[in-house]
């Protein structure tokens, strides 16, 4: 009879400790995730919101599409109209925009890019 007790105060122990080590576990997984995930993203949007807000006629971006284009009209605060080439204005919602370019960062980085690409078909020998 003794035996019973004894194992039964052991086993509801053995249940407690486990119950409480796994809250204590699921908490710091949600710690682990919020500190790496969900707060840099929080912080990376901030930025990208306050980036859309600043930006004025003349800015050069690159739109979610890859376009670059100059800004010639940005008092709606919804959409942007941009030049893309000599006479060719589209509006594009200010939402999409993906970097606002610097001067310095259009001169290096865009004709950079441009130069260090090859045609898709560059590596193809043609059989005739």
């Amino acid at each position: 009879m003794f035996i019973n007790s004894a194992f039964a105060a052991a086993n509801s122990a053995a249940q407690t400790t486990s119950g409480t080590s796994m809250i204590v576990q699921l908490v710091l997984i949600m710690a682990v995730f919020y500190l790496f995930l969900i707060r840099p993203q929080q912080k990376k949007m901030k930025q990208h919101e306050q980036m859309l807000q600043t930006i004025k006629k003349g800015d050069k971006i690159i739109t979610g599409g890859g376009i670059v284009a100059k800004v010639t009209d940005a008092s709606d605060p919804f959409e942007l109209a941009v030049e893309i080439a000599n006479g060719v204005e589209i509006k594009v919602y200010r939402a999409t925009v993906r970097e606002l370019l610097k001067d310095e960062d259009v001169k290096n980085n865009v004709s950079d890019k441009v130069k260090k690409t090859k045609p898709a078909n560059a590596n193809k020998k043609s059989k005739k």
